[in-house]
């Protein structure tokens, strides 16, 4: 409400030379597909944490930086060996770093979900579900997952003020989340 950044969210963008900047949409599953979204990943999570070391250490708090961890990165394993290095090496404190992963990324985990969460949660990093509402959604799932944030998905929001059943699903995620405890982020905001 005061304008100050609180956070924000490092994301990738391919613009080749002289062509239009490419959709994250049409290369990630490429890079998903052919395993070199564990290198990306990577690449992003060190990127993040060196700039905001960088801001920390001039006196700038960054606040929370988000990064996406995709499917195929967690499927993959070794995620948590990958941010313990990461952190180690960069020095940037964990509180300050959010990983944001899909709903039904997360799903596809079942009952390793978990588990996992957990390990990451134990570094001292903040977990966030992203995309919420698009994938099964299951409140019993809900309860069990150490997450910080739920992210409500896009479309719901933008929207929201036009159809009475995206606001509805809006205004009961909220009270969902702040019923679990967790803070709510609706994506797609783009007006007063």
């Amino acid at each position: 409400s005061d304008g100050r950044v609180i956070g924000f969210e490092a994301l990738v963008r391919l613009c080749p030379p002289g062509m239009d900047p490419m959709s994250p949409a049409s290369f990630i599953p490429l890079l998903e597909e052919t395993g070199l979204i564990v290198t990306l990943g990577e690449w992003v999570l060190r990127k993040a944490c060196i700039q905001g070391r960088a801001w920390l250490d001039a006196g700038i708090l960054p606040g929370i930086i988000a990064v996406n961890l995709s499917p195929s990165e967690i499927r993959r394993g070794g995620v948590d060996e990958r941010l313990r290095r990461v952190l180690e090496e960069t020095g940037f404190p964990p509180q300050h770093l959010e990983l944001e992963m899909t709903e039904s990324g997360l799903m596809e985990q079942g009952e390793h979900a978990e588990t996992f969460l957990r390990s990451l949660k134990a570094l001292g990093v903040r977990l966030s579900i992203d995309d919420f509402g698009t994938g099964y959604s299951s409140l019993a799932y809900l309860k069990q997952i150490p997450a910080d944030e739920l992210k409500i998905d896009r479309s719901f929001v933008m929207n929201m003020l036009a159809d009475q059943a995206d606001g509805r699903i809006v205004e009961q995620v909220v009270a969902l989340g702040h019923a679990f405890g967790l803070e709510v982020v609706a994506e797609g905001v783009e007006s007063a």
